[in-house]
C-alpha cells in the first residue's frame, strides 16, 4: 500500500510540473502580449501578397474551424463505441466539448483586440486570445491521438502526428494575419494544459461512475 501511495505521488508531480509550465506561458502570452514584439513576428509571418502561402493557410485553417472539430470529434467518439470502448468516448466527448467551452469563456472575458494594422486574409469577428483555433485543435486532435492509440505501440506516433497538425494551424492563424502570435502561443499552451489535466480524470469518471459500460477485457 505505502509503494502504491509513493507511486501516486510521483505521478502527481510528474503531472504538477508540466502543469504549472503551461500556465505559467498562458499567463505570460497574456500579460506581455499584443505588443510591439508581437507585432514585428507577426508581420514576418504574415503571407501579405504570397497567394500560394496563403492559400496552404487557409487549408490548414480549415481543419482547425469549430464545424471540423465537432464532427471529427462525434465521430472518434461514434468509432470508439463501434469498438466497445465506451469509456474512451466518453473522454473524448467530455474533454473536447468542454475544453472548446471554456476557450470561447476565455476569449470573451479577456477581450483582446485582434491585429488590425495588417489586411485580414480571412473573416475573423470574435475576440483574440487565446486563439481559439490553436487551443480547440490542441485539444481535439490529441485527445482522439491518446484515446484511438491508447495500449497501441503508437501513441508517441499519434501524440507527434497530433501535435505537428495543431502546429501547423496555429502558424496559419498568423500567416493569414488574423492572430497575435500570443494568442497563438497561449492557445497551445491552454490546450495542453487541458488535455493533461483532464483527460485522465475523464476516462477514469467514466471507469468508475455508477453508469459505467464494461469494456472488452475490463470490468464495470
Amino acid at each position: 500500500m505505502e509503494s502504491l501511495h509513493l507511486g501516486s505521488k510521483a505521478r502527481a508531480r510528474h503531472v504538477a510540473i508540466p502543469a504549472a509550465l503551461l500556465a505559467a506561458l498562458w499567463f505570460a502570452m497574456l500579460t506581455l502580449g499584443a505588443g510591439q514584439a508581437d507585432g514585428l513576428i507577426l508581420a514576418a509571418m504574415y503571407a501579405g501578397d504570397e497567394a500560394w502561402l496563403a492559400a496552404v493557410a487557409l487549408l490548414f485553417t480549415t481543419l482547425g474551424d469549430a464545424p471540423v472539430l465537432v464532427a471529427i470529434s462525434l465521430a472518434a467518439a461514434a468509432w470508439l463505441l463501434w469498438k466497445g470502448r465506451a469509456r474512451h468516448a466518453f473522454a473524448v466527448i467530455a474533454v473536447t466539448m468542454i475544453g472548446r467551452g471554456l476557450v470561447h469563456m476565455q476569449k470573451y472575458s479577456i477581450a483582446r483586440l485582434r491585429p488590425d494594422e495588417l489586411e485580414k486574409l480571412v473573416n475573423a469577428t470574435n475576440p483574440s486570445f487565446p486563439s481559439g483555433h490553436s487551443a480547440s485543435s490542441m485539444i481535439v486532435y490529441l485527445t482522439i491521438a491518446l484515446a484511438l492509440s491508447s495500449g497501441s505501440r503508437w501513441t508517441r506516433a499519434a501524440v507527434l502526428a497530433a501535435g505537428t497538425l495543431s502546429i501547423l494551424i496555429g502558424l496559419s492563424r498568423m500567416i493569414l494575419g488574423v492572430h497575435w502570435p500570443s494568442d497563438v502561443v497561449g492557445g497551445w499552451s491552454f490546450g495542453l494544459l487541458w488535455v493533461l489535466l483532464t483527460l485522465p480524470m475523464a476516462e477514469r469518471l467514466a471507469r468508475i461512475g455508477p453508469h459505467a459500460v464494461s469494456e472488452p477485457g475490463g470490468s464495470s
